[in-house]
């Protein structure tokens, strides 16, 4: 009886309105995925797979006890704020497993062993959804995540820009994790929820998932070592990191509430993808230039003033005409970060060994 009560209770919350910045769902050409030659890493897979089919976390996201209390004692702000948290992270999650396990069910005649770790990926990305979508139901909300498979639109990316993307996410799904359970641990006193308790080894699946990109790309030379590569691995580079970082600081308060500051935070957790992007990709950002994130910071500025002229009026037509200048102060800083002189790495993969 109880737990009928608790789900009556419970409110289903509408998906958050789609946007450039918001976590995508994504499609791809299945086919020639399942084609491609993986000898060159065939080794590397096998190594991967057998990591994979391990499960390490397979006891890990269980809650225990401290789960058990009222969360109402966190003020409507700060609780409004890790709900859009919990609620971006699931759909994230969640947009990975559906891609995983439709790769995994696609490829399973014509690719065993990528379509076995798909399989194993997807596993993992719908444990972490679930666990997600359990700590939301701590504040009598859940996500339909069935009514998200059906009404969310996909984008189409081509296998090559889906394996740069995904692995640049995975990266940064695990140094965003880490860097926030490392600051916990060592203020304790900010961690308003025990799920934070998790990142450790939660991030260990991100760079499990991480390292099977990379043995991908490995396999795939074209990938990586045309000039026209070096161009997509840079572009990738660039606007998985501005998507993060305009996202954050737009959401300043929610890192402050944990004592992060979400600038100073991003700046590291970009340059420690940056500094795994370039064991794999032929180009890294050169961070260190000035010009960098001062192009960085005019972007989030520009993002800012559209924020704000969204909240100001009801006119959509006027919205999309004040915000004309500032997407094209955007496009243009965008441009200059492209332009700015980057890193050619000399390409090394770190051989996953049998364990």
């Amino acid at each position: 009886m109880t737990n009928t009560l608790e789900n009556i209770d419970r409110k289903i919350k509408a998906p958050a309105k789609e946007s450039l910045l918001t976590p995508r769902f994504y499609t791809t050409n299945f086919e020639e995925i399942a084609l491609m030659d993986i000898s060159k890493s065939l080794p590397e897979l096998k190594a991967i797979l057998k990591e994979f089919l391990h499960d390490y976390n397979r006891n890990h996201f269980i809650r225990d006890k401290e789960f058990d209390q009222n969360w109402n004692n966190l003020d409507e702000k700060t609780k409004n704020l890790f709900i859009e948290f919990l609620e971006r992270s699931c759909t994230a999650e969640f947009s990975g497993f559906l891609l995983y396990k439709e790769l995994s069910r696609r490829l399973k005649n014509q690719n065993s062993i990528l379509a076995n770790c798909f399989e194993m990926m997807s596993r993992d990305e719908a444990r972490h959804a679930g666990f997600l979508n359990k700590a939301m139901a701590d504040f009598n909300l859940s996500l339909d995540l069935g009514f998200l498979t059906k009404s969310r639109k996909y984008t189409f990316f081509s296998p090559k820009f889906i394996f740069y993307a995904t692995f640049l996410s995975e990266k940064i799904g695990y140094w965003r994790y880490i860097t926030i359970y490392r600051h916990l641990e060592k203020y304790p006193e900010y961690r308003i929820y025990p799920i934070f308790k998790f990142f450790e080894s939660w991030c260990q699946d991100e760079n499990r998932h991480g390292d099977f990109f990379a043995i991908l790309l490995y396999s795939q030379p074209k990938m990586l070592n045309t000039f026209q590569s070096k161009l997509w691995c840079k572009f990738f580079l660039l606007s998985v990191f501005l998507t993060m970082y305009l996202n954050d600081l737009q959401r300043s308060d929610f890192y402050r509430s944990l004592g992060i500051d979400a600038r100073q935070f991003d700046i590291q957790v970009i340059r420690k993808t940056n500094e795994s992007a370039a064991r794999v990709f032929p180009v890294s950002l050169n961070l260190n230039n000035d010009k960098f994130f001062k192009y960085f910071d005019n972007c989030a500025r520009y993002n800012k003033k559209m924020i704000e002229i969204e909240k100001k009026s009801n006119n959509k037509i006027y919205k999309n005409i004040q915000k004309i200048p500032f997407i094209l102060l955007l496009m243009i800083d965008f441009i200059k970060l492209f332009f700015l002189k980057s890193i050619d790495t000399k390409f090394t993969l770190n051989v996953i060994k049998s364990i």
